[in-house]
């Protein structure tokens, strides 16, 4: 298969985020895994921010400590306006939705409207090639932010290894990682590490037009993950292989609907016949950090797991 891209070439540099540029960055999913470590890291950088919840009470909340902040509900178009009003850069990573899609195509276009200089989009993992239907949710979007003449830069992790809190109550009463697939490592990444990334691309120059492909610092199977949860824990984990049927099925009786339980299962069976087992140093190259590994993932949510 094809190596991803980890657009880290030198590039032509454009001005850095600064706390005197005035034109704050719009964080969507700002209560998110990701959107909350850019909102955190930013604010600690003295950047301009205006993060964008979903719940009204979380835009109070932080609109009560002092920092600007806007309700945004993608199902009104109405909310994106006001969201978008004197913005330079937007930070575009929202939930993984049947609609979602539709959601991010409507920020790019109002972005366009209102004068916004560039985007920073979250995507997925050689979301170009169009594996799974995941990564068919994402191309497009990035497509459209191609076309639309805004600067941009596209951020491409692998699979989260905070993914695996979806099997925190097996792996805690069970001691068992169910999942289909097959035997090829993946090199999962920490979503922290993915925001860690995206705070230094929204505060320093040299990223418009580069493509991020990110990844954690090993490859695994998912024998060895079970094997790392087994150490750290110091209780027997081990992997159950289960068809795509079980796993279907299993997802579906557990509440996911309908449309992510199908995505799920084709991006498991996709990645554990090799499709994401490359290991990259973009992680580093960016931030000057080690990516965490899964160990330190498993130890830091020891409780999770039991």
């Amino acid at each position: 298969m094809n190596q991803p891209r980890t657009g880290t070439e030198p590039s032509a540099p454009f001005p850095a985020l600064s706390p005197q540029s005035g034109r704050p960055v719009l964080i969507t999913g700002a209560s998110g895994r990701i959107g909350s470590g850019v909102v955190a890291a930013l604010l600690a950088a003295g950047a301009p921010v205006r993060a964008a919840y979903r719940d009204p009470a979380r835009t109070a909340a932080m609109r009560e400590s002092g920092h600007d902040a806007v309700t945004v509900d993608y199902t009104r178009p109405a909310t994106l306006p006001a969201a978008m009003a004197g913005v330079g850069t937007l930070f575009l990573v929202t939930a993984t939705t049947a609609t979602q899609t539709r959601d991010e195509l409507a920020l790019v276009e109002e972005a366009y409207r209102a004068g916004v200089e560039r985007v920073v989009k979250v995507s997925l993992w050689r979301a170009d090639e169009r594996l799974t239907p995941l990564a068919d949710l994402h191309r497009p979007v990035e497509e459209a932010i191609e076309r639309s003449g805004l600067r941009w830069t596209f951020l491409r992790p692998n699979f989260f290894m905070q993914n695996f809190a979806q099997m925190a109550a097996s792996i805690a009463e069970h001691g068992v990682i169910a999942r289909p697939g097959g035997s090829a490592p993946i090199s999962y990444v920490d979503a922290r590490d993915v925001a860690g990334v995206a705070a230094h691309v929204l505060t320093t120059g040299g990223h418009d037009g580069r493509i991020y492909a990110l990844t954690g610092p090993r490859a695994l199977t998912y024998d060895e993950v079970a094997d790392v949860f087994s150490d750290v824990l110091r209780k027997p984990v081990r992997y159950h292989a289960q068809t795509a049927t079980e796993a279907r099925d299993g997802l579906l009786a557990a509440g996911v609907p309908a449309f992510m339980a199908e995505a799920l299962v084709r991006v498991s069976t996709v990645y554990g016949d090799g499709g994401a087992d490359s290991v990259l140093s973009t992680v580093t190259d960016l931030t000057g950090d080690a990516p965490r590994t899964f160990e330190q993932f498993v130890r830091d949510h020891r409780r999770l797991f039991g």
